[in-house]
Parts: structure tokens; C-alpha cells; sequence
């Protein structure tokens, strides 16, 4: 079970492996866990992160199949607060953009936090407004908890994360904001 703490990254690395510590995975759940990777390539290194299909199995399909695309290859992190959260997606990078397929039914848990690491699906005021656009936290915010759907974890290169280039104001807005190199799945 993860609280509301801020949890190691080696840590989530193990319990992103196996939820069995300790055991070794048989090749079916290695290549399970594969399946639910995504490598995301920024300017400074490599982020590996860990979908959380048993939260939300809809919105994970939506980020697979666009990842699969190449859709995120070039968008930037248009939308960055210090300490909150970088926020990406939208090809137009203006914050009002998303993919052509359809948008996705909010699937939103208690059964996880908002901690540091975490991406979320970012939505309009419609909780069913997901499409493309996520962000990755800072810091926990677990006032999100219940209101966003919380989807995937960063297990590996959060201080790639936090070199992103910070916005200014309260908008975040970002002039010359760093850019995905690459986002790609792991199998």
C-alpha cells in the first residue's frame, strides 16, 4: 500500500518490478511489466515510467497508443510550476490541444496518491476531458487525489524531471521550454 508519503525512488523502483518483494517474476510478469513501461528522453537523460493500468486501464491505453504513435516525440513542457508540476501533451503547446482520438472518461481512485513522480491526466472542468495532455509532479500533491486520474509513476530519472525549465506566474507559462526528445515504449 503507498501513502501519502514521499516514497524513495528505489522503493518504487522495487515495487514497480514485482509487488512481491523478494520473489522472483516469472518471464510472463517481467514482460507484463515491460508492457507497462514507457521510456520519455528528455535533454538531460531518461525518465523510465511505470503505467498503473489497475487504476486506469483506459486512460494507460490512451498513453500507450499515442506514445506508439509518436505523438509526444517533439511536444513540449509548456505549463511548469516550481515545487507543483510539468505539464505536456498538446502538439500546439498552448494548453488547449489534444490528440484526434477521442477524449477519455475520468477514472479517477483513492486507492493511490498524487506523490512525487506521479503523472496525472490533465482535463478541462469535465472530468471526462482527458486526451493527450499529462503532467508529472514535483512534490506530493494529494489534493489532486479523487479529482485527477492518477495513471503512471516515475521509477527512475526524476532528477532529469526536475530540470525542466521552471514558468513564471501562477499560469506557469514557460518561454523556450524544454522539449520531450522522445517518448517511446519499452516492449
Amino acid at each position: 500500500m503507498i501513502t501519502r508519503r514521499t516514497l524513495t525512488r528505489t522503493t518504487l523502483a522495487a515495487a514497480a518490478v514485482s509487488p512481491f518483494a523478494g520473489v522472483l517474476m516469472s518471464e510472463t510478469a517481467a514482460a507484463a511489466d515491460l508492457a507497462n513501461t514507457i521510456y520519455l528522453t528528455l535533454p538531460f537523460g531518461r525518465v523510465t515510467i511505470v503505467l498503473r493500468p489497475d487504476l486506469a486501464p483506459k486512460t494507460c491505453a490512451q498513453i500507450k497508443t499515442l506514445t506508439g504513435q509518436g505523438f509526444y516525440n517533439g511536444c513540449e513542457f509548456f505549463r511548469v510550476i516550481a515545487g507543483f508540476m510539468a505539464q505536456t501533451g498538446d502538439p500546439s503547446n498552448t494548453g488547449t490541444g489534444g490528440s484526434p482520438l477521442p477524449n477519455v472518461p475520468a477514472e479517477f481512485t483513492t486507492k493511490a496518491s498524487f506523490l512525487t513522480g506521479a503523472l496525472g491526466m490533465a482535463r478541462t472542468n469535465d472530468p471526462n476531458s482527458g486526451n493527450s495532455q499529462f503532467f508529472i509532479c514535483f512534490a506530493p500533491a494529494t489534493f489532486l487525489d479523487d479529482k485527477y486520474t492518477l495513471f503512471g509513476q516515475v521509477t527512475e530519472g526524476m532528477e532529469f524531471v526536475d530540470q525542466i525549465k521552471k514558468g513564471q506566474g501562477q499560469s506557469g507559462r514557460v518561454t523556450d521550454p524544454t522539449k520531450i526528445i522522445k517518448m517511446e515504449l519499452a516492449a
